[in-house]
């Protein structure tokens, strides 16, 4: 399985639009190859170089086993109509929040890491990263990420 974004290349650097310097929208992701039984997709977006350790951006979870991409500016709401379930990110907010670091720091990673499972989370809307990642145990079948930078002007 492999995950893009027609937004920035991986490993280069996430558009302004996407960030808390911008428009602060999630950006439009794609993947291909998703392995055979897929019953969801769990999408978890994480900085690993901030300040007080790794922290995450976005949270989306039971996404439609047939979906094979995701559209720019998802709606901040715990529950996307076609789409799946949001968790409550960081920032202490349902949905996507975009790359926002330090104007002192250099350039922090963002990881989108979709995992493909063989099961549904039996989660309601808005849960926690540590209750995904403990529903997700044991039902992970693949997994891929894309990685975009971004730095803010000092």
């Amino acid at each position: 399985m492999r995950i893009e974004s027609p937004a920035f290349r991986s490993e280069e650097m996430i558009p302004v639009k996407y960030t808390c310097d911008g428009d602060d929208v999630s950006p439009a992701l794609r993947w291909v190859e998703p392995p055979p039984n897929v019953k969801s997709y769990v999408l978890i977006m994480e900085d690993p170089d901030a300040p007080m350790g790794t922290f995450t951006h976005w949270i989306l979870y039971n996404i439609q086993p047939n979906l094979s991409e995701l559209p720019e500016n998802i709606p901040k709401k715990p529950e996307v109509q076609g789409i799946g379930m949001q968790g409550v990110n960081d920032f202490g907010r349902v949905g996507y929040g975009g790359p926002c670091p330090p104007r002192t720091h250099p350039p922090h990673r963002y990881y989108f890491r979709l995992y493909a499972l063989d099961s549904i989370l039996n989660l309601k809307p808005g849960a926690s990263l540590n209750d995904v990642r403990r529903a997700m145990a044991g039902h992970v079948i693949a997994e891929a990420y894309v990685m975009g930078r971004y730095g803010r002007r000092r």
